[in-house]
């Protein structure tokens, strides 16, 4: 069986899994770290969103054998620093967002991405920008969503 090596939240990791597993099984299955949700496997609902390199994507639609050692996976369990939450994460608690929260882990994640892309092109987050943001959210707190995005990003 081949051997995959990345990091994931810091720290590297090697499994032995064959190259066609989906990234999202390995790191919930084998790693056991379940922030990622298991919404639709076919990118879609987008509520497995994470972070390759510092940029959104969904591991239910990539291959584990398309991971290159170099690379950096961050799940929303490597977004904060120790005990101190990230600042989106903090947005979430005071706004109030989260109704049953299965997919508030891929929205932070998808935030996060946005708003770090917006500031290195010097843009501000305006509602355009998060129109871009396509997550699901079967609850419907898209309005409680985009006001965490806004102060989340305005403490960044």
């Amino acid at each position: 069986m081949p051997t995959q090596t990345f990091k994931l939240n810091g720290e590297t990791v090697t499994v032995d899994v064959e190259d066609d597993v989906r990234l999202l099984w390995v790191i919930r299955d084998l790693l056991k770290v379940t922030g990622p949700k298991y919404g639709c496997g076919i990118n879609v609902c987008k509520a497995c969103t994470s972070h390759i390199n510092g940029k959104a994507f969904n591991p239910c639609s990539v291959p584990v054998g398309a991971i290159q050692d170099s690379d950096e996976i961050t799940t929303i369990e490597g977004l904060a620093d120790g005990e101190t939450l990230h600042p989106m994460q903090e947005a979430w608690i005071e706004k109030d967002v989260a109704q049953c929260g299965y997919c508030q882990p891929g929205q932070i994640m998808a935030a996060v991405a946005l708003v770090r892309k917006c500031q290195e092109e010097g843009r501000d987050i305006d509602d355009s920008m998060l129109d871009e943001i396509r997550n699901i959210c079967r609850c419907g707190t898209y309005n409680r969503i985009r006001e965490a995005i806004k102060v989340g990003a305005d403490n960044m």
